[in-house]
Protein backbone atom coordinates (compact mmCIF):
# COMPACT_ATOMS: atom_id res chain seq x y z
CA UNK A 1 0.00 0.00 0.00
CA UNK A 2 1.51 2.87 -0.76
CA UNK A 3 0.79 6.19 1.62
CA UNK A 4 2.51 9.66 0.84
CA UNK A 5 2.81 12.40 4.18
CA UNK A 6 4.39 15.72 3.03
CA UNK A 7 3.82 19.35 3.77
CA UNK A 8 3.82 20.62 -0.30
CA UNK A 9 -0.07 18.44 -1.23
CA UNK A 10 -2.49 20.44 -1.53
CA UNK A 11 -4.05 21.32 2.04
CA UNK A 12 -7.68 20.30 3.79
CA UNK A 13 -9.43 23.63 3.88
CA UNK A 14 -11.15 24.35 7.29
CA UNK A 15 -14.30 25.08 5.64
CA UNK A 16 -16.52 24.32 2.38
CA UNK A 17 -19.61 26.29 1.23
CA UNK A 18 -22.92 24.36 -0.21
CA UNK A 19 -24.85 25.46 -2.06
CA UNK A 20 -27.85 23.88 -1.34
CA UNK A 21 -29.44 22.96 -4.89
CA UNK A 22 -28.68 22.58 -8.29
CA UNK A 23 -25.68 25.31 -9.26
CA UNK A 24 -28.11 27.82 -11.23
CA UNK A 25 -31.13 27.17 -9.12
CA UNK A 26 -31.51 29.91 -6.75
CA UNK A 27 -30.58 28.31 -2.89
CA UNK A 28 -29.04 29.33 0.29
CA UNK A 29 -25.24 28.86 0.77
CA UNK A 30 -23.98 27.43 4.13
CA UNK A 31 -20.44 27.05 5.20
CA UNK A 32 -19.41 24.37 7.29
CA UNK A 33 -16.41 22.68 8.77
CA UNK A 34 -14.84 20.43 5.98
CA UNK A 35 -14.82 17.45 8.50
CA UNK A 36 -18.59 17.83 9.74
CA UNK A 37 -19.32 18.17 5.70
CA UNK A 38 -17.93 14.92 5.15
CA UNK A 39 -19.95 12.94 8.01
CA UNK A 40 -22.91 14.46 6.34
CA UNK A 41 -22.37 13.58 3.42
CA UNK A 42 -21.13 10.24 4.42
CA UNK A 43 -24.30 9.77 6.93
CA UNK A 44 -26.75 10.83 4.04
CA UNK A 45 -25.15 8.55 1.40
CA UNK A 46 -23.78 5.46 3.53
CA UNK A 47 -25.59 2.20 6.01
CA UNK A 48 -23.91 2.75 9.24
CA UNK A 49 -24.19 -0.86 9.44
CA UNK A 50 -21.84 -1.61 6.04
CA UNK A 51 -18.42 -3.10 6.65
CA UNK A 52 -15.50 -0.83 8.24
CA UNK A 53 -13.65 -1.35 5.52
CA UNK A 54 -16.26 -0.54 2.83
CA UNK A 55 -17.49 2.48 5.06
CA UNK A 56 -13.62 4.07 4.70
CA UNK A 57 -13.32 3.22 1.15
CA UNK A 58 -16.47 5.15 0.18
CA UNK A 59 -15.44 8.71 2.76
CA UNK A 60 -11.84 8.16 0.62
CA UNK A 61 -13.75 8.54 -1.96
CA UNK A 62 -15.90 11.29 -0.89
CA UNK A 63 -13.08 12.85 0.92
CA UNK A 64 -11.38 13.25 -2.73
CA UNK A 65 -14.21 14.23 -4.50
CA UNK A 66 -14.74 17.15 -2.80
CA UNK A 67 -11.15 18.30 -2.24
CA UNK A 68 -11.19 18.08 -6.17
CA UNK A 69 -13.57 20.73 -6.63
CA UNK A 70 -12.27 23.12 -4.35
CA UNK A 71 -8.65 22.63 -5.48
CA UNK A 72 -9.07 22.78 -9.13
CA UNK A 73 -12.19 25.63 -7.97
CA UNK A 74 -14.32 24.14 -10.41
CA UNK A 75 -17.57 26.24 -9.49
CA UNK A 76 -15.57 29.67 -8.33
CA UNK A 77 -13.72 29.31 -12.16
CA UNK A 78 -17.31 29.34 -13.41
CA UNK A 79 -18.18 32.40 -11.23
CA UNK A 80 -19.94 30.83 -8.64
CA UNK A 81 -19.53 32.13 -4.91
CA UNK A 82 -19.19 28.39 -3.55
CA UNK A 83 -17.46 25.39 -3.47
CA UNK A 84 -19.85 21.96 -4.44
CA UNK A 85 -23.44 21.69 -4.53
CA UNK A 86 -25.78 19.52 -2.24
CA UNK A 87 -27.65 17.92 -5.67
CA UNK A 88 -26.35 14.14 -6.29
CA UNK A 89 -27.11 15.11 -9.97
CA UNK A 90 -23.97 17.50 -9.89
CA UNK A 91 -21.91 16.85 -6.94
CA UNK A 92 -22.79 14.76 -3.11
CA UNK A 93 -25.66 14.59 -1.27
CA UNK A 94 -25.81 17.28 1.61
CA UNK A 95 -28.25 17.58 4.38
CA UNK A 96 -28.44 20.52 6.12
CA UNK A 97 -28.83 19.94 9.94
CA UNK A 98 -28.39 16.44 10.19
CA UNK A 99 -27.59 13.98 12.50
CA UNK A 100 -24.02 12.26 12.06
CA UNK A 101 -23.95 8.46 12.54
CA UNK A 102 -21.41 7.41 15.37
CA UNK A 103 -19.38 4.89 13.53
CA UNK A 104 -19.01 6.86 10.63
CA UNK A 105 -18.08 9.99 12.67
CA UNK A 106 -15.48 8.45 14.42
CA UNK A 107 -13.88 7.15 10.74
CA UNK A 108 -14.64 10.63 9.48
CA UNK A 109 -12.39 12.47 12.50
CA UNK A 110 -9.39 9.34 11.79
CA UNK A 111 -9.50 10.26 8.39
CA UNK A 112 -10.45 13.81 6.95
CA UNK A 113 -7.12 14.58 6.65
CA UNK A 114 -6.32 12.27 3.50
CA UNK A 115 -7.40 11.89 -0.49
CA UNK A 116 -6.23 9.85 -3.04
CA UNK A 117 -4.10 10.56 -5.66
CA UNK A 118 -3.01 8.90 -9.14
CA UNK A 119 0.23 8.43 -9.12
CA UNK A 120 2.58 11.30 -10.60
CA UNK A 121 -0.60 13.86 -9.98
CA UNK A 122 -0.54 16.40 -7.29
CA UNK A 123 -4.17 17.33 -7.22
CA UNK A 124 -7.06 15.07 -5.40
CA UNK A 125 -8.54 12.07 -7.54
CA UNK A 126 -12.11 13.20 -8.85
CA UNK A 127 -13.39 10.00 -7.54
CA UNK A 128 -16.50 9.40 -8.67
CA UNK A 129 -18.82 7.10 -7.52
CA UNK A 130 -22.72 6.13 -7.71
CA UNK A 131 -24.50 3.77 -5.68
CA UNK A 132 -24.13 0.91 -8.16
CA UNK A 133 -27.52 -0.77 -7.98
CA UNK A 134 -29.91 1.85 -9.29
CA UNK A 135 -27.07 3.45 -10.88
CA UNK A 136 -24.32 2.10 -12.50
CA UNK A 137 -20.99 4.47 -13.26
CA UNK A 138 -17.49 4.30 -14.15
CA UNK A 139 -15.99 4.64 -10.65
CA UNK A 140 -16.92 3.26 -7.46
CA UNK A 141 -19.65 1.43 -6.57
CA UNK A 142 -21.06 2.14 -3.10
CA UNK A 143 -22.81 -1.49 -3.04
CA UNK A 144 -20.09 -3.16 -4.55
CA UNK A 145 -17.58 -2.03 -1.92
CA UNK A 146 -19.99 -4.02 0.65
CA UNK A 147 -19.39 -7.18 -1.15
CA UNK A 148 -15.25 -6.63 -1.43
CA UNK A 149 -15.51 -6.02 2.33
CA UNK A 150 -17.39 -8.81 3.24
CA UNK A 151 -14.19 -10.70 1.01
CA UNK A 152 -11.74 -9.52 3.44
CA UNK A 153 -10.58 -6.91 0.93
CA UNK A 154 -8.96 -3.82 2.89
CA UNK A 155 -10.26 -0.22 1.88
CA UNK A 156 -7.12 0.36 -0.32
CA UNK A 157 -7.56 -2.27 -2.24
CA UNK A 158 -11.25 -1.96 -2.89
CA UNK A 159 -10.42 1.52 -3.80
CA UNK A 160 -7.79 0.01 -6.54
CA UNK A 161 -10.68 -2.11 -7.17
CA UNK A 162 -12.07 0.86 -8.77
CA UNK A 163 -9.59 3.76 -9.95
CA UNK A 164 -6.89 1.36 -10.70
CA UNK A 165 -3.54 -0.32 -9.34
CA UNK A 166 -1.82 3.22 -9.79
CA UNK A 167 -3.49 5.16 -6.96
CA UNK A 168 -1.70 6.17 -3.36
CA UNK A 169 -3.11 7.93 0.05
CA UNK A 170 -1.63 11.39 1.08
CA UNK A 171 -2.27 10.94 4.85
CA UNK A 172 -1.62 13.55 7.18
CA UNK A 173 -3.05 16.52 5.33
CA UNK A 174 -2.23 19.99 6.80
CA UNK A 175 -5.17 21.94 7.68
CA UNK A 176 -5.26 25.83 6.89
CA UNK A 177 -8.08 28.39 5.99
CA UNK A 178 -9.53 28.18 2.68
CA UNK A 179 -9.59 30.84 0.23
CA UNK A 180 -9.87 31.69 -3.18
CA UNK A 181 -6.19 31.17 -5.45
CA UNK A 182 -6.97 35.14 -7.01
CA UNK A 183 -3.66 36.72 -5.46
CA UNK A 184 -5.69 40.31 -4.83
CA UNK A 185 -3.62 41.86 -6.81
CA UNK A 186 -3.14 41.80 -11.00
CA UNK A 187 -0.46 40.23 -12.38
CA UNK A 188 1.09 42.11 -14.78
CA UNK A 189 4.23 43.09 -16.50
CA UNK A 190 7.57 43.09 -13.82
CA UNK A 191 5.12 40.98 -11.18
CA UNK A 192 6.50 37.67 -10.11
CA UNK A 193 6.11 34.85 -8.14
CA UNK A 194 4.35 30.97 -7.96
CA UNK A 195 1.23 32.91 -9.00
CA UNK A 196 2.85 33.87 -11.69
CA UNK A 197 4.44 30.30 -12.44
CA UNK A 198 1.21 28.92 -12.35
CA UNK A 199 -0.82 31.08 -14.99
CA UNK A 200 2.73 30.79 -17.10
CA UNK A 201 2.07 26.41 -17.52
CA UNK A 202 -1.37 26.45 -17.30
CA UNK A 203 -1.24 28.68 -20.65
CA UNK A 204 0.93 26.97 -22.16
CA UNK A 205 -1.13 23.89 -21.56
CA UNK A 206 -3.87 25.55 -23.15
CA UNK A 207 -1.87 26.62 -26.01
CA UNK A 208 -1.75 22.75 -27.14
CA UNK A 209 -6.05 22.71 -27.66
CA UNK A 210 -5.46 26.84 -28.80
CA UNK A 211 -2.52 27.05 -31.10
CA UNK A 212 -3.04 30.86 -31.81
CA UNK A 213 -1.84 31.43 -28.25
CA UNK A 214 2.36 31.94 -28.24
CA UNK A 215 4.02 29.74 -26.00
CA UNK A 216 5.86 31.14 -23.05
CA UNK A 217 9.73 29.85 -23.50
CA UNK A 218 11.01 30.84 -19.87
CA UNK A 219 8.29 29.82 -17.72
CA UNK A 220 10.14 31.35 -14.26
CA UNK A 221 7.66 33.07 -12.79
CA UNK A 222 8.72 36.39 -14.05
CA UNK A 223 5.79 37.95 -15.99
CA UNK A 224 7.99 38.98 -18.72
CA UNK A 225 6.82 40.47 -22.64
CA UNK A 226 6.04 36.71 -24.08
CA UNK A 227 3.79 36.25 -21.20
CA UNK A 228 1.88 39.06 -21.74
CA UNK A 229 1.91 38.43 -25.17
CA UNK A 230 0.23 34.50 -24.39
CA UNK A 231 -2.20 36.78 -22.00
CA UNK A 232 -3.22 39.06 -24.30
CA UNK A 233 -3.81 36.28 -26.75
CA UNK A 234 -6.00 34.17 -24.53
CA UNK A 235 -7.65 37.29 -23.76
CA UNK A 236 -8.72 37.92 -27.21
CA UNK A 237 -9.68 34.45 -27.78
CA UNK A 238 -12.06 34.21 -25.08
CA UNK A 239 -13.34 37.68 -25.74
CA UNK A 240 -12.38 39.51 -22.30
CA UNK A 241 -10.38 43.09 -22.11
CA UNK A 242 -7.59 42.72 -24.20
CA UNK A 243 -4.90 45.00 -21.73
CA UNK A 244 -2.33 41.82 -20.77
CA UNK A 245 -3.43 41.93 -17.40
CA UNK A 246 -4.28 38.98 -15.67
CA UNK A 247 -6.84 40.10 -13.35
CA UNK A 248 -9.61 38.05 -11.47
CA UNK A 249 -11.97 37.70 -14.44
CA UNK A 250 -8.38 36.63 -16.56
CA UNK A 251 -7.35 34.55 -13.77
CA UNK A 252 -10.76 32.13 -13.22
CA UNK A 253 -11.18 32.18 -17.32
CA UNK A 254 -7.78 30.74 -17.83
CA UNK A 255 -8.49 28.52 -14.56
CA UNK A 256 -11.80 27.29 -16.57
CA UNK A 257 -10.11 26.49 -19.73
CA UNK A 258 -6.92 24.80 -17.64
CA UNK A 259 -9.69 22.04 -15.67
CA UNK A 260 -11.51 21.73 -19.17
CA UNK A 261 -8.54 20.84 -21.44
CA UNK A 262 -6.88 18.63 -18.99
CA UNK A 263 -10.08 17.18 -17.44
CA UNK A 264 -9.20 17.40 -13.89
CA UNK A 265 -12.97 17.09 -12.85
CA UNK A 266 -12.89 14.27 -14.73
CA UNK A 267 -12.02 10.50 -13.30
CA UNK A 268 -8.73 9.71 -15.68
CA UNK A 269 -7.19 13.43 -16.69
CA UNK A 270 -4.00 14.06 -17.63
CA UNK A 271 -3.23 15.24 -13.82
CA UNK A 272 -0.97 17.75 -12.32
CA UNK A 273 2.58 17.37 -12.49
CA UNK A 274 4.69 18.36 -9.39
CA UNK A 275 6.49 21.11 -11.71
CA UNK A 276 3.48 22.76 -12.90
CA UNK A 277 2.94 23.57 -9.23
CA UNK A 278 6.52 24.62 -8.48
CA UNK A 279 8.07 28.51 -8.38
CA UNK A 280 11.51 29.50 -8.91
CA UNK A 281 11.25 31.59 -6.16
CA UNK A 282 11.35 31.30 -2.46
CA UNK A 283 8.06 31.92 -0.71
CA UNK A 284 9.11 34.95 1.74
CA UNK A 285 12.45 36.88 2.70
CA UNK A 286 13.22 38.29 5.91
CA UNK A 287 16.40 39.17 7.82
CA UNK A 288 19.17 37.37 6.74
CA UNK A 289 18.37 37.27 3.22
CA UNK A 290 20.46 39.55 0.33
CA UNK A 291 20.09 39.86 -3.30
CA UNK A 292 18.27 41.66 -6.27
CA UNK A 293 14.82 40.59 -4.70
CA UNK A 294 15.99 42.37 -1.53
CA UNK A 295 17.08 45.51 -3.05
CA UNK A 296 13.66 45.41 -4.61
CA UNK A 297 12.16 45.28 -1.27
CA UNK A 298 13.57 47.83 -0.20
CA UNK A 299 13.28 50.14 -2.90
CA UNK A 300 9.11 49.82 -1.88
CA UNK A 301 9.92 50.34 1.44
CA UNK A 302 11.46 53.32 1.41
CA UNK A 303 9.48 54.52 -1.36
CA UNK A 304 6.32 53.88 0.50
CA UNK A 305 8.54 55.06 3.80
CA UNK A 306 8.73 58.70 2.14
CA UNK A 307 4.70 58.58 0.68
CA UNK A 308 3.48 57.96 4.52
CA UNK A 309 6.69 59.84 6.05
CA UNK A 310 7.88 57.53 7.96
CA UNK A 311 11.12 57.39 9.60
CA UNK A 312 13.89 56.30 9.23
CA UNK A 313 14.39 55.82 5.74
CA UNK A 314 16.36 52.65 5.35
CA UNK A 315 19.38 52.40 2.54
CA UNK A 316 18.92 49.99 -0.58
CA UNK A 317 21.81 47.12 -0.33
CA UNK A 318 20.61 43.83 -0.92
CA UNK A 319 20.95 42.53 2.67
CA UNK A 320 17.77 42.50 4.69
CA UNK A 321 18.73 43.73 8.33
CA UNK A 322 17.28 45.05 11.21
CA UNK A 323 16.65 48.41 9.84
CA UNK A 324 14.72 46.35 6.76
CA UNK A 325 12.89 44.69 9.22
CA UNK A 326 11.60 47.34 11.66
CA UNK A 327 10.38 49.64 8.55
CA UNK A 328 8.22 46.78 7.17
CA UNK A 329 6.86 46.49 10.16
CA UNK A 330 6.22 50.03 10.07
CA UNK A 331 4.47 49.38 6.85
CA UNK A 332 2.39 45.92 8.05
CA UNK A 333 1.22 48.31 10.73
CA UNK A 334 -0.41 50.99 8.50
CA UNK A 335 -1.35 47.94 6.30
CA UNK A 336 -3.54 46.03 9.18
CA UNK A 337 -1.47 42.98 9.28
CA UNK A 338 0.46 41.12 11.14
CA UNK A 339 4.08 43.02 12.23
CA UNK A 340 6.25 39.94 11.79
CA UNK A 341 8.90 41.91 8.99
CA UNK A 342 8.73 39.34 6.42
CA UNK A 343 7.71 39.60 3.21
CA UNK A 344 5.44 36.87 1.82
CA UNK A 345 4.06 36.89 -2.17
CA UNK A 346 0.67 38.77 -0.26
CA UNK A 347 2.95 40.86 1.52
CA UNK A 348 5.19 41.69 -1.46
CA UNK A 349 1.72 42.33 -3.65
CA UNK A 350 0.65 45.04 -1.32
CA UNK A 351 4.14 46.57 -1.21
CA UNK A 352 3.97 46.62 -5.30
CA UNK A 353 0.16 47.48 -5.79
CA UNK A 354 0.39 50.41 -3.31
CA UNK A 355 3.87 51.76 -4.68
CA UNK A 356 2.53 51.75 -8.40
CA UNK A 357 -0.91 53.41 -7.21
CA UNK A 358 1.14 56.20 -5.13
CA UNK A 359 4.48 56.68 -7.50
CA UNK A 360 3.37 60.12 -8.80
CA UNK A 361 2.83 61.44 -4.68
CA UNK A 362 6.40 60.04 -3.82
CA UNK A 363 7.86 63.26 -2.27
CA UNK A 364 11.06 64.48 -5.17
CA UNK A 365 13.51 64.43 -1.88
CA UNK A 366 12.83 60.36 -1.59
CA UNK A 367 15.82 59.30 -4.14
CA UNK A 368 16.61 63.02 -5.63
CA UNK A 369 15.69 62.12 -9.32
CA UNK A 370 13.00 61.77 -11.76
CA UNK A 371 11.43 59.67 -13.53
CA UNK A 372 11.24 57.36 -10.41
CA UNK A 373 11.98 53.58 -10.75
CA UNK A 374 8.81 51.85 -12.45
CA UNK A 375 8.43 49.19 -9.89
CA UNK A 376 9.80 46.11 -11.80
CA UNK A 377 12.95 44.46 -13.12
CA UNK A 378 13.59 45.26 -16.62
CA UNK A 379 15.51 42.56 -18.95
CA UNK A 380 15.70 40.69 -22.11
CA UNK A 381 13.07 39.96 -23.90
CA UNK A 382 10.67 42.69 -22.90
CA UNK A 383 9.39 46.02 -24.16
CA UNK A 384 7.64 48.83 -23.49
CA UNK A 385 7.63 52.75 -22.90
CA UNK A 386 10.30 52.26 -19.67
CA UNK A 387 12.53 50.17 -22.05
CA UNK A 388 12.72 52.98 -24.18
CA UNK A 389 13.12 55.40 -21.80
CA UNK A 390 15.93 53.44 -20.15
CA UNK A 391 17.45 52.79 -24.15
CA UNK A 392 17.46 56.71 -24.99
CA UNK A 393 19.38 56.99 -21.69
CA UNK A 394 21.79 54.91 -22.13
CA UNK A 395 22.53 55.92 -26.16
CA UNK A 396 22.78 59.66 -24.77
CA UNK A 397 25.76 58.18 -22.01
CA UNK A 398 27.27 56.25 -24.86
CA UNK A 399 28.12 59.20 -26.66
CA UNK A 400 30.03 60.45 -23.86
CA UNK A 401 31.42 56.67 -22.68
CA UNK A 402 33.14 54.94 -24.53
CA UNK A 403 32.86 52.23 -22.59
CA UNK A 404 29.10 51.89 -22.72
CA UNK A 405 28.42 49.88 -26.30
CA UNK A 406 25.88 51.86 -28.42
CA UNK A 407 22.58 50.64 -28.96
CA UNK A 408 19.44 51.19 -31.32
CA UNK A 409 16.29 52.44 -29.07
CA UNK A 410 13.43 50.36 -30.22
CA UNK A 411 11.41 49.83 -27.10
CA UNK A 412 13.07 46.05 -26.68
CA UNK A 413 15.30 44.69 -24.08
CA UNK A 414 17.69 42.87 -27.08
CA UNK A 415 20.65 41.92 -27.13
CA UNK A 416 22.58 45.07 -27.61
CA UNK A 417 20.53 46.58 -24.61
CA UNK A 418 21.95 43.57 -22.28
CA UNK A 419 25.22 44.73 -23.40
CA UNK A 420 24.88 48.52 -22.27
CA UNK A 421 23.41 48.01 -19.14
CA UNK A 422 26.26 44.78 -18.38
CA UNK A 423 28.68 47.41 -19.05
CA UNK A 424 27.66 50.44 -17.04
CA UNK A 425 26.72 48.37 -14.28
CA UNK A 426 30.71 46.98 -14.67
CA UNK A 427 31.43 50.61 -14.41
CA UNK A 428 29.12 52.55 -12.27
CA UNK A 429 28.26 50.39 -9.93
CA UNK A 430 31.07 47.14 -10.08
CA UNK A 431 28.00 44.52 -11.24
CA UNK A 432 26.93 42.59 -14.08
CA UNK A 433 23.45 41.25 -14.49
CA UNK A 434 22.16 43.34 -17.42
CA UNK A 435 19.05 43.49 -15.32
CA UNK A 436 17.58 47.06 -14.70
CA UNK A 437 16.90 47.14 -11.10
CA UNK A 438 16.25 49.90 -9.13
CA UNK A 439 20.03 50.77 -8.15
CA UNK A 440 20.69 50.70 -11.67
CA UNK A 441 17.52 52.64 -12.95
CA UNK A 442 18.61 55.27 -10.40
CA UNK A 443 22.44 55.21 -11.73
CA UNK A 444 21.26 55.84 -15.50
CA UNK A 445 18.81 58.55 -14.39
CA UNK A 446 21.26 60.20 -12.56
CA UNK A 447 23.85 59.87 -14.75
CA UNK A 448 21.95 60.92 -17.62
CA UNK A 449 20.39 63.82 -16.03
CA UNK A 450 23.70 64.99 -15.17
CA UNK A 451 24.89 64.80 -19.16
CA UNK A 452 22.11 67.10 -19.77
CA UNK A 453 22.02 70.20 -17.44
Amino acid sequence: MAIISRPDVPFIPETITVHLGDPDQPAENVTVSFPNYIKNVASSELYPTWPEAALRANIYAQISFALNRIYTEWYRSRGYDFDITSSTRFDQSFVEGRDFFDNISRIVDEIFDSYIVRQGSREPLFAAYCDGAEVVCDGLSQWGTVELAQQGKLPYEILQNYYGEDIDLVRDVPVNANFESYPLYPLRLGTFGREVAIIQHELNRIAENYPAIPKIQNVDGIFSADTEAAVRAFQRIFNLTEDGVVGNATWYRIKYIYNAVKGLGELFSEGLAPEELESPFEAFWQEGDFGVWVRLIQYYVRALSCYYNLTPRIEITGRFGPETTAAVKQLEAIYGIPQDGIVDVQTWGRFYQDYRQNVNRIPVDCFNISPLYPGYLLYRGMGDNNVRLIQTYLKRIAETDPDIPDLTITGIFDEPTVAAVRAYDQKYLEEGTGIVGPITWNSIVSTYTNLTQ
